[in-house]
């Protein structure tokens, strides 16, 4: 069983690591450029969703949007709070 929940865990770790470079990966794009690319738009259809939240939320500065920082710093403890449910889980089986 402690097998299995580790596995579970595992994958949303993974899952959400990967979602974490994916909005790394379209803040970089919008320095650099390459949002209308087909990757661009992939990446775009995937984080736009959970960023668009707080962008409507916290406004930008001048010509600088501060709320994907924000949004990263979240979904990080987010992450961190999934690693102390899944300590959590382990020591009750």
């Amino acid at each position: 069983m402690e097998l299995f929940v580790n596995f579970i865990f595992n994958v949303i770790g993974y899952l959400a690591l990967a979602y974490l470079f994916a909005m790394f990966i379209w803040i970089v794009m919008s320095f650099v450029g390459g949002r209308d690319s087909a990757f661009g738009e992939f990446i775009g259809s995937i984080v736009e969703p959970y960023l668009s939240i707080f962008r409507n939320i916290i406004p930008p500065i001048g010509m600088i949007d501060l709320s994907p920082l924000i949004a990263i710093f979240l979904f990080n403890m987010a992450r961190q709070g999934l690693n102390l449910i899944h300590a959590w889980v382990l020591s009750l089986l």
